[in-house]
């Protein structure tokens, strides 16, 4: 296994980060199995590992931490907060009153005495940036968190944080999880130039696209019966990212590889991204997406991806990304009716 140092942390990761979503209710019930697949990541060499307070309400933390018993040292472990633990408005969000509590609570079921690398899971446009930035300094002092970072922030808010950062003498986000894939390139104008900048680690998530990159949602044919086309079916049934799909499937053969190996060696292959999160449920889909750890993409099978998907854009929506009030409220973007004419 190579490694790779996370932006400018000096800390060593692997290009695979082993994604912990799948582990617990949400996913993988079975203990002892997700445990299972969490060791034989570490034998492989994998030294990443994220998580999130979210998944599957702190189930998944509990068996991450119980699988590294004996072991923590040898992990670089992150995870995550903002999205809301229960009914309680302040057990959500970025302020200093909920991420003091979050981090014990991850540090409880994690069972360990630090994180190395604690991440903002989504923006909190309610919340002044320097709250939390001021709040993950304090949790760097105390020598409960080594690093921090965001998750899936707009590229002006990254550069607000670094401006506050430096303009107050706070912590610096030093890593950005961002969504990307063939089907999602839309943060390569902006957001993998500013990691860059800024000398941000960008750890990927969803590098196959929800699934779509597997080959398994095909145009015309009956979409598979999952929690994900449930979940987001404007997405798994879009006509822009299905015809990407059927270009791309016929590409990957002619290369001799499975379109996830593809796809995964496709993410890894941009020099600002670290690391490509894989999120396996089963022991059976972990062994083939580690199967693809060794293909390498020559720059004719990139150009021809670049002639499918255009760099920088996206096929269609995602629906798991963070989209602004000003995107989702229709009063942000509309003026009242009395003020929409001109004379």
């Amino acid at each position: 296994m190579q490694y790779r140092t996370l932006g400018r942390t000096g800390i060593k990761v692997s290009p695979y980060c082993l994604g912990a979503m799948m582990f617990g209710a949400a996913g993988n019930p079975d203990h002892e199995d997700s445990i299972r697949i969490i060791h034989k990541a570490l034998d492989a060499g994998i030294n990443f590992i994220d998580t999130a307070d979210i998944y599957s309400r702190g189930e998944s933390e509990e068996i991450v931490g119980k699988a590294l018993k004996g072991r923590r040292d040898d992990v670089v472990l992150a995870t995550k907060a903002h999205l809301p633990m229960g009914d309680d408005p302040n057990r959500q969000g970025n302020s200093r009153r909920w991420l003091t509590r979050a981090v014990e609570d991850s540090l409880r079921r994690l069972q360990t005495d630090h994180i190395d690398l604690y991440l903002i899971h989504r923006p909190a446009p309610d919340t002044d940036i320097e709250e939390t930035l001021s709040a993950l300094t304090d949790l760097m002092r105390a020598g409960k968190v080594r690093a921090v970072g965001s998750s899936t922030f707009p590229v002006s808010e990254i550069v607000e944080a670094q401006w506050v950062s430096e303009r107050r003498g706070l912590a610096r986000f030093r890593v950005e999880q961002p969504p990307y894939s063939i089907l999602n390139r839309g943060i390569e104008r902006e957001v993998l130039p500013a990691c860059e900048r800024y000398g941000m680690g960008a750890m990927v998530w969803s590098p196959l696209a929800m699934g779509m990159l597997t080959g398994k949602y095909r145009k015309g044919a009956p979409q598979p019966d999952s929690a994900r086309a449930k979940r987001f079916p404007r997405q798994m049934n879009d006509e822009r990212r299905l015809d990407a799909v059927e270009r791309l499937i016929p590409l990957a053969q002619q290369a001799g590889l499975s379109l996830a190996h593809m796809a995964m060696a496709f993410a890894i292959a941009h020099p600002a991204v670290t690391s490509a999160i894989i999120g396996p449920r089963t022991m059976e889909h972990f062994d083939d997406l580690l199967a693809g750890a060794g293909v390498s993409l020559t720059d004719d099978i990139l150009d021809r991806i670049d002639a499918i998907v255009p760099p920088g854009t996206d096929t269609g929506p995602l629906e798991a990304a963070y989209n602004p009030p000003a995107v989702i409220q229709p009063n942000l973007r509309r003026r009242p009716p009395a003020e929409r004419f001109v004379a």
